[in-house]
């Protein structure tokens, strides 16, 4: 029990420094876990953005042999931009989900989490740890869950009394035997409220998530974006928030307790057509600080040309037919002739057939003729 006013203090300095919740666990294998990620490779569920083997996202200590405890942190993000732009005829936007609004969270809980050691640090002699956020091996929900942070709900997010899902998660691992803290009871019930609402029924079970049908994922990849999803992602630029936006448990909750996460409403609601013109540098400066930008510019424009497509923003055709012409990248030169056929004018129509005497890409040609298919069906 030693170190139990050490822990009392840890969580007082954690509020001096910007740490909205904290708890502690052990260092314990996640039996549970274990199991369901087995079952999720099993079954294709994983994403593939996951880092490392089962046995290293589920047991601390082959990543820190001496490992005693874990620490884990929450903050909270907004879930409302302060007077956010609006959509207008030539002037459409996308949006950013709310996890990718405001600066880069890995870099802030990061530096949340350093302050904390080297304020455990300078308490302890020979103190070790290892900070992982987001992108470590271990499940950061899981190691929030078991810490008395929250519970994981039906929509596989970790969710908080105080600030319902809209936290950002990160956790120390430390050679310091902490005391466990008391885990949160679950407080879903029998409400089915978010798998209900998903777009494209990703929550396949209770707290199952098949991350390959997840919207959140499909907006990062870099491939044509499958049939199946063009039609559910709208106006997406980056992941998606439905699941969060219907639970019962976020219903009023809008805290903006940190300037580095409140949302400029130009970067998480941005103009579509100026995204598509945008050198990489540009895109950079714009959006190089936000989570969002992590995968680079083809998927931003990808999904902002599809988006463009869902307005039917026919001040768009001279743009998408540059786009076909001009792009040396074929899933972007696709996806543009596929919005063409959405928007349907006899000018995009005309495009089109030009294209499809001119393209050598067979993945483009496909989108082509997709196009003009829809532009016919239209028309009967």
């Amino acid at each position: 029990m030693q170190f139990e006013q050490l822990k009392e203090d840890i969580k007082q300095h954690a509020k001096e420094i910007g740490i909205d919740k904290i708890g502690f666990t052990t260092a314990d294998v996640f039996t549970s876990l274990k199991q369901r990620l087995i079952d999720h490779e099993r079954l294709n569920y994983s994403s593939g953005f996951e880092k490392g083997t089962v046995e290293e996202r589920t047991e601390p200590r082959r990543l820190f042999p001496e490992a005693q405890s874990i620490i884990s942190i929450a903050i909270a993000y907004p879930s409302k931009i302060k007077n956010p732009p609006k959509n207008k005829k030539d002037a459409y936007r996308g949006i950013f989900c709310r996890a990718s609004w405001g600066e880069d969270y890995h870099h802030v809980l990061r530096d949340r989490l350093q302050l904390l050691a080297n304020y455990i640090g300078n308490r302890v002699a020979d103190f070790n740890y290892k900070i992982m956020v987001d992108t470590g091996e271990l499940s950061d929900r899981s190691v929030a869950e078991r810490a008395g942070i929250g519970f994981i709900g039906k929509n596989t997010l970790l969710i908080t009394e105080e600030y319902g899902s809209f936290v950002y998660l990160g956790e120390m691992i430390t050679n310091i035997p902490f005391t466990e803290d008391e885990r949160v009871e679950d407080g879903c019930g029998d409400c089915n409220i978010c798998r209900t609402a998903c777009p494209t029924g990703a929550l396949v079970g209770e707290r199952t998530l098949n991350a390959q049908m997840c919207l959140a994922y499909q907006t990062q990849t870099k491939q044509m974006l499958p049939d199946m999803f063009r039609s559910k992602i709208g106006t997406r630029i980056y992941g998606c928030d439905t699941c969060q936006a219907v639970c019962p448990k976020n219903k009023g909750i809008d805290f903006h307790l940190h300037e580095e996460f409140e949302p400029d409403g130009e970067v998480a609601k941005p103009l579509l057509k100026p995204m598509l013109t945008m050198s990489n540098r540009e895109l950079k400066e714009k959006f190089g600080h936000v989570s969002g930008f992590w995968r680079g510019k083809n998927p931003l424009q990808r999904n902002a040309i599809i988006a463009l497509a869902h307005f039917k923003d026919d001040t768009s055709i001279e743009l998408l037919i540059d786009i076909i012409k001009n792009d040396v990248r074929p899933v972007i030169r696709g996806t543009a002739a596929w919005a063409l056929g959405k928007i349907g004018t006899e000018e995009a129509e005309n495009a089109l057939k030009i294209a499809l005497e001119k393209e050598k890409e067979a993945i483009v040609l496909e989108e082509i003729k997709k196009g003009l298919t829809l532009i016919s069906e239209k028309s009967k």
